[in-house]
């Protein structure tokens, strides 16, 4: 297993020192049962999801035989860890390491709530926008494990490309002959500012400017600028009162229906809608996702990862399985075939491309960036979402809605 010696050595000697005070706090030579907070010194606690727990079952019992530290892993519902983690840690309970996603890092950092990860030499072995996305006022704030990003989903059998431009794709899908040219999920009071991104971007237009490092600056919010009001007319164009391209009555799980019957040639979605589209025997093609604006279209890219707890009392050793364990090319592949995303250390990364489909979304991610992880950007999407949504319907003036929604964002950004 390949390690970091820097760390090693570093967390070699909080291990032994571990071990002895474990060892001077009991005569009978019994060792305390762990618990869920992970609290004795021989023990680690990690929550994760059920996939993610049959993907770390190996590499928890060889970190266990090499280094005498047990992992317990506690298996949880993803979609309540962040408010059990914050509620947690605090009071000095929960784990000590934890799955979770990028964009959380900012209100985490800010609560106190995760310590930074040492990657050390280690961090130019995962890919660039991976450590981007992890990383947060120069420091490393989790050890990422995958990288997901949307892409257009193409069924082969109704066309043969997708065009470089957005009308030339929707002119190209009504020769299709199906019900839709497109189809992307949308929610009909908060659109999704996600997956309309990329073609926000395409207008030149982004939410946050960024530093010279890649990290956001929140002083510099620019959504609100004249390419933000261009984006803002074409979504007009394209909703109710235009082409009707960009419909709210078709919502995520709807867009899915319709293009694993055959109903739209173009799905505008990610990796996590491939196992269902393929099982309705729709052979896709994951192909770049055409600009609408004359720009890069440029998606987010969403980093999954583990965090440490900043109350952790085992910060070292959890360091390291984090790192030397969790870190390595055996271990990021079966996390990486337990949930479909592709790895985020690069030689893993590399090696997963070998599938046509993870190699598509990995060729339109490279174009991707890091979703806005931080605390600032918890005030934008409630008004970025439901403007969208008003413009699709055609209710509101484009540029004055846009500047409106702005400057709603301006006033609790503070």
């Amino acid at each position: 297993m390949k390690v970091n010696k820097k760390v090693l050595l570093a967390t070699g000697l909080a291990v032994a020192a571990s071990m002895l005070a474990l060892a001077g706090c009991s005569s009978t030579g019994s060792t305390p049962a762990p618990t869920e907070s992970g609290a004795a010194s021989g023990s680690l606690t990690v929550w994760v999801d059920a996939d993610r727990a049959r993907a770390l079952e190996d590499v928890a019992k060889t970190f266990e035989k090499e280094k005498g530290v047990k992992v317990n892993l506690v298996v949880k519902d993803y979609g309540k860890i962040r408010d059990e983690f914050t509620a947690q840690v605090p009071t000095g309970k929960g784990p000590d390491i934890t799955i979770g996603g990028h964009d959380w890092i900012g209100a985490l950092v800010k609560d106190g709530i995760v310590a930074p990860v040492e990657l050390g030499d280690k961090a130019a072995d995962f890919e660039k926008v991976a450590v981007e996305a992890v990383s947060y006022d120069g420091k490393t704030y989790g050890l990422p494990y995958a990288i997901e990003n949307i892409a257009i989903l193409r069924n082969t059998a109704l066309a043969d490309a997708t065009p470089a431009t957005f009308d030339e794709m929707i002119a190209k899908g009504k020769t299709a002959g199906t019900e839709y040219p497109f189809v992307v999920g949308l929610d009909p009071q908060a659109a999704d500012p996600y997956h309309l991104y990329p073609f926000q971007t395409s207008f030149g237009s982004a939410v946050f400017g960024r530093n010279a490092d890649g990290s956001y600056d929140a002083s510099q919010f620019t959504i609100g600028d004249e390419n933000g009001q261009k984006f803002a007319a074409w979504l007009t164009s394209q909703g109710d009162t235009g082409t009707k391209v960009l419909n709210l009555n078709l919502s995520g799980d709807l867009a899915k229906e319709a293009f694993n019957a055959g109903k739209s040639p173009y799905f505008l979605t990610g990796p996590w809608n491939v196992a269902d589209a393929e099982k309705a025997g729709i052979k896709v093609s994951v192909d770049a996702i055409p600009t609408a604006g004359g720009e890069p279209a440029q998606p987010f890219a969403g980093v999954q990862a583990f965090f440490l707890s900043a109350k952790s009392k085992n910060a070292l050793i959890a360091n390291e399985f984090l790192v030397n364990y969790i870190g390595t090319a055996d271990v990021q592949t079966k996390l990486f075939e337990a949930g479909g995303r592709p790895p985020a250390l690069s030689e893993s990364f590399t090696a997963a491309q070998s599938d046509e489909v993870i190699a598509g979304f990995a060729k339109v991610g490279a174009n991707a960036v890091p979703m806005p992880s931080i605390p600032e950007m918890g005030s934008v999407w409630d008004d970025w979402g439901k403007t969208e949504a008003a413009l699709i319907k055609g209710t509101a003036d484009p540029a004055a809605e846009w500047t409106k929604m702005a400057d709603s964002i301006k006033s609790k950004l503070g």
